[in-house]
């Protein structure tokens, strides 16, 4: 799942002079729960938290949570990794598991995205893309299906944001335009086809803002405010009141979509105003409507001041302006933090009021909090 970007999240930078609603807070803690099989929460072991817990540090910077595990930057440019690495999506040469972080080379790392299909995409602060793990749908961009379990770079410096999706990937250049790679069967690369492609093809279109990658669909907004979504459309998580497949993208009506994020197969985003709509696929309530009904066409989650949003496989995060955060969906690994395993199909809230970044994978949550 970027910072509105990476596959079934929506990670997020924290800046240093932010001076936030009390002032002043000091470098944010980081925490996880949820699912916890692979070491995906970092606490050196696989045992299962439905609380947050806290990962040691305290100058960590931007989160992805991928399918089954993790990236995160410090404010020293510094990347880590934990969790599944059975394709070597941790970066780190091998196929080792890892429980708690671990260093990625490199100290200019800038945005990252961690996929939901075990591979990995980050930019440095030079504009180059590199990526690392399973390749197998040429997701990877290196115009083959080999696996790396190193970052392996894709030509350019010109890269501004990532995100991965499914097998697939999305970038964007510092010029506006879109590029995408890997599977393709549900025209989530946008081409107006279904095939396959092993290196990025470019979606057209100079003023592309923010993207973000779910399972079979892709989200992007343009610097206009407008949104738009592609592939695969069974439970309606294009936002086009049906359930037909587009392999380009297609708009979302309205001007002033804010932030994006999709998830398994349901969508969120948010508006300028700060509401918050949500569409797609809604089984475990992850839409947050106080029902499992599937809507087709964005419907409003309660409330007026939400801020940051991350849509996972199969349950939803989102912070508000006054520092809450907020989760609802399936439950089952403890990925909403209630200290139990019980659905949600309304927003609950976790505690605290210091949340800045949140990021869901695919059945556990990250996400940073304010000193």
């Amino acid at each position: 799942m970027s910072i509105r970007k990476n596959t079934w999240n929506l990670g997020g930078h924290y800046d240093l002079t932010n001076s936030g609603q009390n002032g002043y807070l000091g470098a944010p803690n980081l925490f996880s729960w949820g699912r916890n099989n692979y070491g995906q929460l970092g606490q050196n072991n696989q045992t299962l938290y439905s609380s947050p817990v806290q990962i040691p540090g305290t100058t960590w910077s931007s989160i992805s949570g991928g399918g089954n595990h993790s990236l995160v930057t410090k404010t020293d440019g510094t990347l880590w990794a934990w969790g599944r690495n059975n394709v070597g999506q941790l970066g780190q040469n091998n196929v080792t598991e890892y429980s708690s972080p671990i260093q990625i080379p490199g100290t200019t790392w800038s945005s990252i995205s961690a996929g939901s299909s075990n591979h990995s995409l980050a930019i440095k602060t030079d504009g180059t893309l590199w990526v690392w793990g399973d390749n197998n749908n040429g997701h990877l961009g290196q115009n083959n299906r080999t696996p790396y379990s190193s970052p392996v770079q894709i030509p350019g410096t010109t890269w501004s944001s990532v995100a991965g999706g499914n097998q697939h990937s999305l970038a964007t250049k510092t010029d506006g335009t879109l590029w995408a790679w890997g599977y393709n069967l549900y025209g989530q690369l946008g081409n107006i086809n279904r095939t396959q492609y092993s290196s990025p093809v470019q979606i057209p279109g100079t003023t592309w803002s923010s993207i973000n990658g779910g399972q079979s669909h892709s989200l992007a907004t343009k610097t206009d405010g407008t949104l738009w979504a592609w592939g695969y459309n069974i439970d309606g998580q294009l936002g086009q009141n049906n359930t037909t497949r587009y392999s380009s993208p297609v708009q979302i009506p309205g001007t002033s979509w804010s932030s994006i994020s999709g998830g398994g197969e349901h969508s969120l985003a948010t508006k300028t105003d700060g509401t918050l709509w949500s569409w797609g696929y809604n089984l475990y309530g992850h839409l947050g409507q106080n029902d499992t009904t599937y809507y087709s066409s964005p419907v409003q989650v309660p409330g007026t001041t939400w801020s940051s949003i991350s849509g996972s496989g199969q349950h939803s995060l989102a912070t508000k302006t006054d520092g809450t955060l907020w989760a609802w969906g399936y439950n089952i690994y403890g990925q909403l933090a209630q200290n139990n395993t019980t659905d949600y199909s309304s927003p609950v809230q976790i505690p605290g009021n210091t949340w800045s970044s949140i990021s869901g994978g695919g059945e556990h949550s990250l996400a940073l909090q304010l000193q």
